[in-house]
């Protein structure tokens, strides 16, 4: 166990992850998403895909006792359910999908998904229209299946609850109330294939720790009267990681 610690310790890169870990924590903290369009793309260049997907759902677990409390009281539970239990279904899906494409497809489909997520956030996308349950259960589905397969939980969700006319305190408590619940399916598809090692998990813990306390101090500075300012700031955040994590640059 001593080894495994201190080969985690010793690993390229880890500043630059826990400063990572840092900056998402805070974007979440007073945004309610952006963790992993942040931090996946970055961890990227450092990680294999399938450690990515362990370090960041494992990593969700300090955000999720940090953000639940409140946002149970205010999202809307029966809503983010049947999108967390049909994620759930998919999730599967995605992680057979992460064993039999390579490295660098999938570091070009974070990309992908991360840059249009942002283009359709940036550019003002909305709709007004009435949901039904079978499409709000085929976006729980695309998001379970994106989530397995690249680490990024939150782009199918967070597009659509920010597309429509929810206000930024109702979106915040929405998307960590969903993001709970999906990063607790993937843990468990995770451990039933015995796919988290030591290693990573004791990654996870390092970097649990700064990101606990950034996603508190992140969650002070929320004020809904400033809905603009935080929607633009997380925007830029998760612009310059994805441009980070471009495959072109390793």
């Amino acid at each position: 166990m001593p080894d495994a610690l201190l080969q985690v310790w010793s690993m390229p890169g880890l500043l630059w992850l826990i400063l990572t870990i840092c900056i998402a924590g805070m974007v979440r903290g007073f945004t309610g998403f952006g963790t992993a369009l942040i931090f996946v793309p970055v961890a990227g260049i450092f990680l294999p895909p399938a450690v990515v997907i362990g370090v960041i759902t494992l990593t969700g677990i300090a955000s999720t006792a940090a953000l639940l409390p409140r946002a149970w009281g205010q999202a809307n539970r029966p809503e983010v359910g049947l999108l967390a239990l049909v994620a759930l279904l998919t999730v599967p899906l995605g992680l057979w999908l992460l064993d039999h494409l390579p490295n660098q497809a999938i570091r070009w489909l974070v990309a992908g998904i991360a840059t249009v997520t942002l283009i359709a956030l940036v550019a003002g996308w909305r709709f007004s229209g009435y949901v039904s349950k079978p499409r709000l259960g085929g976006i729980g589905a695309v998001a379970g299946a994106i989530g397995g397969l690249t680490g990024l939980t939150g782009p199918v969700v967070i597009l659509f609850y920010l597309a429509g006319r929810a206000t930024a305190q109702s979106v915040r408590a929405n998307t960590i109330l969903f993001l709970a619940a999906l990063d607790v399916v993937i843990v468990v598809n995770l451990l039933l294939r015995q796919a988290v090692t030591l290693n990573t998990a004791f990654l996870a813990a390092i970097l649990a720790v700064p990101y606990f306390f950034t996603t508190l101090l992140g969650q002070s500075m929320f004020d809904p009267r400033h809905e603009r300012l935080y929607r633009w700031a997380a925007y830029g955040v998760i612009a310059s990681a994805v441009l980070t994590g471009l495959p072109i640059w390793t």
